[in-house]
């Protein structure tokens, strides 16, 4: 693809690629040979998942139409598992593409939360969980995936 207009971040390098090689510690609830879903250390909602693609992909506007089916199949599954497990009532979904629409990390990502008791997700800044307590919630969803 040409080059987009977008201005996106440009860490040293990228964490969620350090995570799927296993570089660095993180919890997954499922990875096959396309898409990744994490459980994010600062939760936003309850419980809060990232869907990733394996392949490094900054922006929406990158990924192939296959990484897009891929992509969205794996946060409808997200959604599910969280709505099966933790019975919130409500499921949001968001994705962002460049600095000014506020991505952090540059590899296409998105978020899956069940919404709060007191509706909507947190986006004043939550603490980081430990893995432990991010295991804790992989443990609770993993069943609901067929390849882990």
């Amino acid at each position: 693809m040409d080059k987009t207009s977008l201005i996106i971040p440009k860490p040293k390098s990228c964490a969620f690629c350090a995570y799927l090689k296993n570089q660095r510690p993180f919890t997954f609830v499922f990875k096959n040979e396309d898409i990744a879903i994490l459980v994010t250390r600062e939760q936003r909602g309850n419980p809060h998942l990232l869907v990733i693609p394996i392949r490094h992909v900054e922006t929406l506007l990158e990924i192939t139409d296959q990484e897009a089916s891929n992509l969205i199949i794996g946060v409808k599954n997200a959604a599910v598992a969280i709505e099966k497990e933790y019975k919130p009532l409500g499921i949001s979904v968001w994705q962002k593409n460049g600095v000014p629409a506020s991505q952090s990390i540059g590899h296409v990502h998105f978020h899956v939360a069940g919404t709060l008791e007191k509706g909507g997700t947190e986006w004043e800044d939550v603490p980081e969980l430990p893995l432990e307590e991010t295991e804790k919630i992989a443990i609770r969803l993993r069943p609901y995936f067929k390849e882990a």
